[in-house]
C-alpha cells in the first residue's frame, strides 16, 4: 500500500517530492490532469524559446550557414548522444532519424543482410502494430519469414532459421516489461541478433542496452521525451556491430563524403551509415530542449517515482472501484511493469471520454485497455489521487452510458 489514503497525504508527498521543481518547466494547461505523456508529452516551457530561435534567427537569418555556425549538420549524432545515457549506450551508439518504422526497417534489412543462411525475424502477436507490420515488410521485400510465438514462448522459439529477435521493451498496451538481459543472452546463445523497441521504456524507466549486450534499438522521441508530435526516433547500433552492418536506405547522409557527390556509395563509418535524407532541423531542437531537463536530475529519482505513481494509481484504483468492473491488466510487480497502467473494462472507451470531459486525459486501445501514462518530471501524487477520485465518481454515476460516449471510436 501507499499510504497515501487522503489527497493531503499526496499533497505532503508531493511537497517533499525531489522533481517537483520540473513540474514547472512544463506548459501544462491549467484545469487538466495529464495522463498521456506515454502517447505524446508536454510541451517543454524552453522549446517555444529554442524554436524561436532556431526560426528566426538560425533559418530566418543565418540561412543555409547554419548547418555549420549552428551546427546542424551535428545535430542527428549530438541529439544521439544525449539519448545514449538514458538507454546504458555509449558516445557514438545512437543517432537521432527518420520515424520508428523507417528505423525498424534499416536495422530488420541489416540483421537479416547479417545473418545468410537465416530466413526468419521472430516477434510476439500483440506487438505494436508498426512493428509487425515493417517486419512482415521487410520479411517478404528479403525472402525472410516473420514468426510470431507469444512471450513467454520466445526463448524455446529461438532456433537455428532466426536472424533476428523483435521485441518491445514495454508492452504499449499492458505495460509488461520483458527480462532484456536473459532474452538477449538466448538469443545471442542461438546465433540470433537482437532488436529492441525502447518506444515505451526510454525517458521513464532503467534501460542498459550494452550491459544487457544487446544488438540494436529503436525508440521514440515525442513520448517520454517530451519531443513533440512527430519528433524524429532513434536508432542505437552497438559498436562492435557498426563497420559491419549496412543500412538498406543508403542515403546521402550515410555516406563518408556526401558532400564530395561522387556516383557511388560508401558507408560512413560509425553510426553515421544509419543516417538516410536531410536531418528535420526543426524537430531536433525541439526534442533537444525536452532531453536537455534530463540532465538536471537524477534518473534514480525518475524511475523511484514512476514505481510510486503506478503502484499509487493501482492502489487507488483498487479500493475506490473495486465494485465497478474494472481489472488491472499491468502487472503488478513494479520491476515487471513500465510506466503506464492499464484497466479492462468492457465500456473502456466510454469512461475514456467521459474523463476527458472532466479534464482527465489518459487513452483507449482497442478492444477494452483503459489506459493511464504516468510521466514522472511533470506529474503529481496529488495528480493521480484526484484522478481517480474522478474515475469512481464517473463509474459511480454511469456517465460510461452517456450516448455522446458511445459513437465511434476516434484518436485521443
Amino acid at each position: 500500500m501507499t499510504g497515501m489514503a487522503t489527497l493531503e497525504e499526496a499533497q505532503a508527498r508531493d511537497a517533499a517530492d525531489p522533481l517537483r521543481p520540473m513540474r514547472a518547466r512544463f506548459a501544462l494547461p491549467p484545469g487538466v490532469i495529464y495522463l498521456d505523456g506515454n502517447s505524446l508529452g508536454v510541451l517543454p516551457a524552453a522549446t517555444m524559446a529554442r524554436m524561436e530561435r532556431v526560426v528566426t534567427r538560425e533559418w530566418g537569418q543565418d540561412l543555409i550557414g547554419s548547418w555549420n555556425t549552428h551546427d546542424w549538420i551535428g545535430a542527428p549524432t549530438r541529439v544521439g548522444d544525449r539519448i545514449a545515457p538514458l538507454i546504458g549506450a555509449a558516445p557514438g551508439e545512437v543517432v537521432v532519424a527518420d520515424s520508428t518504422s523507417a528505423n525498424l526497417f534499416k536495422l530488420l534489412a541489416a540483421a537479416l543482410a547479417d545473418r545468410p543462411g537465416r530466413h526468419t525475424i521472430l516477434s510476439e502477436p500483440g506487438n505494436f502494430p508498426t512493428d509487425l507490420y515493417v517486419a512482415s515488410g521487410v520479411a517478404e521485400f528479403m525472402g525472410a519469414t516473420l514468426k510470431t510465438v507469444p512471450a513467454d514462448r520466445i526463448v524455446e522459439a529461438i532456433d537455428a532459421d532466426v536472424a533476428v529477435v523483435l521485441l518491445t521493451h514495454v508492452h504499449y498496451k499492458t505495460a509488461r516489461k520483458l527480462d532484456m538481459a536473459a532474452i538477449t543472452a538466448a538469443a545471442h546463445g542461438a546465433g540470433a541478433l537482437i532488436l529492441w523497441d525502447l518506444s515505451h521504456s526510454v525517458g521513464a524507466v532503467p534501460v542498459d542496452l550494452n550491459g544487457a549486450y544487446a544488438d540494436l534499438a529503436v525508440g521514440c522521441g515525442y513520448k517520454y521525451l517530451n519531443g513533440g508530435p512527430g519528433a524524429p526516433a532513434f536508432l542505437f547500433v552497438a559498436e562492435r556491430h557498426q563497420a559491419r552492418l549496412r543500412s538498406p536506405l543508403s542515403g546521402w547522409m550515410g555516406h563518408s563524403a556526401p558532400f564530395a557527390f561522387g556516383d557511388g556509395y560508401d558507408p560512413a563509418p560509425g553510426i553515421a551509415r544509419f543516417l538516410c535524407g536531410t536531418p528535420p532541423i526543426l524537430g531536433l531542437a525541439a526534442l533537444e530542449e525536452g532531453l536537455a531537463l534530463f540532465n538536471e536530475v537524477d534518473f534514480a529519482d525518475v524511475t523511484a517515482k514512476s514505481v510510486a505513481l503506478s503502484t499509487l494509481l493501482i492502489d487507488r484504483v483498487e479500493q475506490r472501484c473495486a465494485a465497478f468492473g474494472l481489472e488491472l491488466a499491468t502487472p503488478r510487480d513494479p520491476a515487471a511493469r513500465g510506466s503506464h497502467v492499464s484497466f479492462r473494462h468492457p465500456h473502456a472507451y466510454a469512461l475514456c471520454q467521459a474523463l476527458i470531459e472532466d479534464g482527465v486525459v489518459g487513452d483507449f486501445r482497442a478492444p477494452d485497455i483503459l489506459r493511464f501514462g504516468l510521466t514522472p518530471l511533470y506529474l503529481s501524487y496529488a495528480d493521480v489521487w484526484q484522478a481517480v477520485e474522478k474515475l469512481h465518481d464517473i463509474l459511480e454515476q454511469r456517465r460510461w452510458d452517456d450516448p455522446r460516449f458511445r459513437v465511434a471510436m476516434r484518436v485521443t
